[in-house]
C-alpha cells in the first residue's frame, strides 16, 4: 500500500454516491501523484445497488483498468475488496489497484433481509445485545467495563476531522444512563450508519521502485511511503444468525481469521502495536481483543483500559460512524497512516511497526483480519 485517503463521514446528504466516491479517490490520486494510466484494477466496495458503479467511477477519474467491479459483503466489504486486489496483484494479473469504499446512509446493507432465522429481529442490534448478555453472564464482564468503550472512542474521535462524532464527548455516567434500545445495549454503545468514502492504492512490492521513478519523472513532489500487507485471514462460518450464536465465543469467524493471518505473517499477537477493531457495538471491541489473541477468552473486559496496544485511534466505528462498505478500507487507511509515521502515536513509547485490521459482517458470521507492516 502506498497511499490512503478517507473523506468526511456524514449522517446523510443529497450528494450522489459517485461524487461521494470521488471525494477520496481524486484526493488520493492527487496526493500520491500516481499515473492513472498505470492503474490496472479499480475495485469498489459498497452495498449500493447502483449498477456498473466501479466502471463509472473509473471513467470519471480517467482510468481504463484491466479489471473493474464492485464487491458487497455487508460490513466487511472493504476488507474483502482489499483481499481481492491483493490476490490480483499476487497472481501477477495486476501490478496496481485503486480500491474505493463508498456508501450512502440509506444503504440497504442496514438490514439483512434474507436471514429468515432472525424472524422479526432483523436488525444487527439484536445480535449485539445477545453477545453482550452472554459475555456478562458467562465471563463476568461488567456494564462499566463495556460502557467504557464508547467513552474511549468518542474521546479519540475528537482528534479525527472525518468522524461524525468529532464534536461530541461522553462520560461513563452518560453511557450507563443512555436510553436502552435492546436490553442490555444502550444508545451510546451503538454506532451510527452514515455516508462517506475511503480509497487506497495497492501495488506489487517488487514494482515500488518502478512506480516511484514514474512519479518522479512527472516532477510530482509526492512522497510514497510503502506499507506492506503481511498477513490475511478470512473466514465465513455461515450466513444465518442462528448458526452464528452457537460458536461465536469458542471458534467464531474472526478468531479463525486471526489465526490464519498470524500464520501467514509469521508473527504472534504480542508483536502487534496498533489495531483497528470492529466496534459497531461496544461488546464487539471486547470480543475483538479476545479473537485477536490480545487476551484469553473471557478476559476482554479487563483489557479495556490497557496500555500495551493502541486501539481504534481514529475513534473506532462508534466514534467515526459506519458507512458499511467503507469501514474496512477506512480501518486500513488508519493503520497505513499510523505505520507511515503520518500521525504521532501517544500511547506507544516506540514507533509502530505492526498493525492489525479486524472487520466483521452479519452477526460475526464473516470475519476478516489483515496484518500490515511499516
Amino acid at each position: 500500500m502506498i497511499g490512503g485517503v478517507t473523506s468526511e463521514f456524514r449522517k446523510g446528504t443529497d450528494i450522489d454516491i459517485v461524487h461521494i466516491a470521488l471525494e477520496s479517490a481524486l484526493k488520493l490520486l492527487k496526493d500520491t501523484g500516481f499515473p492513472r494510466n498505470l492503474i490496472d484494477a479499480v475495485i469498489v466496495s459498497s452495498c449500493s445497488t447502483d449498477q456498473y458503479l466501479s466502471s463509472v467511477i473509473a471513467e470519471i477519474v480517467g482510468v481504463t483498468p484491466k479489471i473493474s467491479h464492485r464487491i458487497d459483503n455487508l460490513c466487511n466489504s472493504g476488507t474483502n475488496a482489499i483481499i481481492s486486489a491483493f490476490s490480483y496483484i499476487a497472481s501477477g494479473l495486476c501490478d496496481s489497484a485503486l480500491i474505493i469504499g463508498v456508501e450512502k446512509s440509506n444503504t440497504l446493507g442496514k438490514i439483512f433481509s434474507n436471514d429468515y432465522s432472525r424472524g422479526q429481529y432483523n436488525l444487527p442490534i439484536f445480535w449485539g445485545s445477545i453477545f453482550k448478555k452472554i459475555h456478562m453472564k458467562r465471563y463476568g464482564s461488567t456494564e462499566e467495563q463495556i460502557c467504557q468503550i464508547p467513552v474511549n472512542n468518542y474521546l479519540k474521535a475528537k482528534k479525527n476531522k472525518n468522524a461524525i462524532n468529532r464534536s461530541n464527548s461522553v462520560n461513563l455516567e452518560q453511557v450507563l444512563n443512555s436510553r436502552v434500545l435492546v436490553e442490555p445495549l444502550k444508545l451510546l454503545e451503538c454506532c451510527s450508519i452514515c455516508e462517506g468514502s475511503s480509497s487506497i492504492l495497492l501495488i506489487a512490492d517488487e514494482k515500488f521502485s518502478f512506480f516511484k521513478s514514474q512519479i518522479t519523472s512527472n516532477k510530482r513532489n509526492c512522497e510514497l511511503i510503502p506499507v506492506s500487507i503481511k498477513g490475511i485471514g478470512q473466514q465465513t462460518n455461515c450466513a444465518s444468525f442462528s448458526n452464528a450464536i452457537t460458536d461465536i465465543f469458542a471458534e467464531g469467524s474472526a478468531r479463525m481469521a486471526a489465526q490464519q493471518a498470524y500464520k501467514m505473517a509469521r508473527i504472534s499477537p504480542k508483536e502487534v502495536d496498533i489495531a483497528e477493531i470492529h466496534d459497531a457495538f461496544s461488546i464487539l471491541e471486547i470480543l475483538g481483543y479476545e479473537d485477536l489473541g490480545f487476551v484469553n477468552k473471557g478476559e476482554g473486559g479487563t483489557f479495556v483500559n490497557q496500555n500495551q496496544i493502541s486501539i481504534n485511534l481514529r475513534g473506532g466505528i462508534i466514534g467515526c460512524g459506519h458507512p458499511i462498505g467503507v469501514t474496512g478500507i477506512a480501518q486500513a487507511v488508519e493503520i497505513f497512516e499510523q505505520l507511515g509515521r503520518k500521525r504521532p502515536n501517544l500511547k506507544l513509547n516506540k514507533s509502530p511497526h505492526i498493525g492489525v485490521v479486524h472487520n466483521l459482517a452479519a452477526a460475526g458470521t464473516s470475519g476478516t483480519v489483515l496484518i500490515m507492516e511499516g
